[in-house]
């Protein structure tokens, strides 16, 4: 395991080599639970549902610095697009290739050699670093960090800062920290109503029209101008279906998906609330109901002691600062944040998810010298 320690790249291209797709029997924190046991942490398993979820932890004493992160996949689509193979960590014109490369089997690669370096140097911490290692991220996310971490707490772990190390950044590596996320809920809107002949619509009953009125009233709710460090809330309606190919049918049923962003000016309870309310009615022999569900609650991290050290740390090494912001999608953060302060930082998200999955050889290391840093610094502090 000594190689592994002592190269992030390397480290990174063992997990790579794990092809973990959701859902999946994790080799990759096999790899993982060996290298770290050979660091002298010590690893408990946290099998879920037949997800794997990997805890680790060196050090007994507060405070309790963790890294965080997933190393399930998502599928590698057509596999024959691929210049690479998707499971094989080529190294090629000074890139990475390979399913997680960027989304985040590198990140987590550099945690482990980012400690393994903080504790060559200075022994081992004033406290404690531990690893928070889920396998069901790019899945439903029920199994992972939604329930791993309360385990994890109701063992007597407590943690006190957290990174995660989701592919934050945009144009070069570390230009984008992540201190908050906005909530994500999903509905379905659906008119059910009685076929017939569109000749004779006295006879049916059409749920297209109060279809279309509900997304009328769902466009209409507002929602706000915005929140401390937030953009606006917003609401996009993404399909309409019918499915009637005739065009002397009225239709059975109508329905309609939207997902609705929303910061920390609403709680998805409130908006599941006023959306059953807004929309839940019969009239006209057709009957309108919803299908609401709440992915993620908004959070954020105050700027203060975990953002400052990370920024300051970035700044060293790059002679960058970076940007604070609270865009993009969901993350396991959103589960976190109800247990410490929380931001994320990590590589290019560029490649995230795509065909030909790739990130710079240079930027690993970057990034493992930043995460080496925010240690030095936190611990100093302690």
């Amino acid at each position: 395991m000594t190689d592994l320690l002592d190269d992030p790249v390397a480290l990174a291209q063992a997990l790579i080599r794990c092809p973990t797709v959701n859902p999946c029997e994790d080799k990759a924190q096999d790899v993982l639970a060996g290298t770290l046991e050979s660091l002298g942490f010590w690893t408990r398993r946290y099998p879920i549902e037949g997800v794997d979820n990997l805890y680790a932890r060196l050090g007994s004493e507060a405070p309790n610095f963790c890294f965080a992160g997933h190393t399930d996949v998502v599928p590698v689509g057509d596999e024959a697009a691929w210049t690479a193979d998707p499971f094989a960590a080529e190294i090629r014109n000074g890139q990475l290739f390979g399913r997680g490369s960027s989304d985040m089997k590198s990140a987590i690669a550099c945690f482990v050699v980012a400690t393994a370096r903080f504790v060559r140097d200075h022994g081992a911490p004033k406290g404690s670093i531990s690893f928070l290692i889920t396998g069901d991220e790019e899945g439903p996310s029920l199994y992972g960090t939604r329930r791993f971490l309360p385990a994890v707490a109701a063992d007597g772990e407590k943690l006190d800062h957290c990174i995660v190390g989701e592919p934050t950044s945009e144009g070069v590596v570390a230009d984008i920290v992540k201190n908050g996320r906005r909530g994500s809920l999903n509905g379905i809107v659906r008119a059910v109503g009685r076929q017939g002949h569109a000749a004779y619509p006295h006879k049916a009953a059409n749920p297209v029209p109060a279809l279309l009125d509900a997304l009328a009233k769902l466009r209409a709710m507002p929602l706000d101008d915005g929140s401390p460090g937030f953009q606006p809330s917003n609401l996009e309606i993404t399909t309409v279906d019918v499915g009637n190919p005739a065009h002397n049918v009225i239709p059975a049923s109508a329905m309609a998906k939207f997902n609705i962003r929303f910061n920390p000016e609403h709680t998805g309870d409130d908006l599941m609330a006023r959306i059953t309310a807004l929309l839940g009615t019969t009239e006209n022999g057709v009957t309108v109901s919803t299908e609401l569900r709440v992915s993620g609650e908004p959070f954020y991290t105050e700027p203060g002691l975990l953002t400052d050290m990370i920024v300051t740390s970035v700044e060293a090494e790059t002679g960058r600062k970076p940007a604070l912001t609270t865009g993009g999608g969901t993350s396991d953060a959103r589960f976190i944040k109800d247990y410490c302060p929380v931001a994320e930082l990590g590589l290019q998200n560029d490649m995230a998810h795509k065909v030909d999955e790739h990130v710079p050889v240079d930027e690993i290391e970057t990034l493992c010298r930043i995460y080496y840093r925010v240690l030095a610094n936190y611990f100093a502090a302690a």
